[in-house]
């Protein structure tokens, strides 16, 4: 894994607002799920568990606008609208793609030093 030092830190103000646009609540599995494939508002918000509809469509904009994301209107009856990458976008998959398989390897980690912490912490209180 590359190194950052500590005078790549100076560029920081440059990475915040793109970092804050892509790694959002929803942005990065919003983001994975366009992966594969193409897919509709209904769908994506079927396998985005817990998203509302005001917020998948809230996070679609910023994602369209900030040039991640491509919104496709179908000419079926009702109209329905399909959202894929854009090239763009698809310069993060090899990246998502590591924090995804991360997640997987070391998310029983996590949970095991949060109950750790939690344990900790309740003990200290009482």
């Amino acid at each position: 894994m590359n190194q950052i030092d500590s005078n790549s830190l100076t560029e920081i103000g440059k990475t915040r607002p793109v970092l804050e646009n892509i790694t959002n609540k929803w942005s990065i599995l919003i983001l994975t799920v366009l992966c594969s494939e193409p897919v509709r508002f209904n769908e994506l918000r079927r396998r985005l568990d817990g998203i509302t509809h005001k917020a998948l469509s809230d996070a679609l904009k910023r994602l369209e606008r900030n040039g991640l994301v491509h919104r496709k209107v179908l000419p079926t009856s009702p109209v329905s609208v399909e959202y894929s990458l854009t090239a763009l976008a698809k310069t993060l998959q090899e990246p998502f793609i590591a924090l995804y398989e991360w997640a997987l390897k070391h998310g029983a980690e996590m949970g095991q030093a949060q109950l750790e912490y939690d344990t900790r912490h309740t003990e200290e209180v009482c």
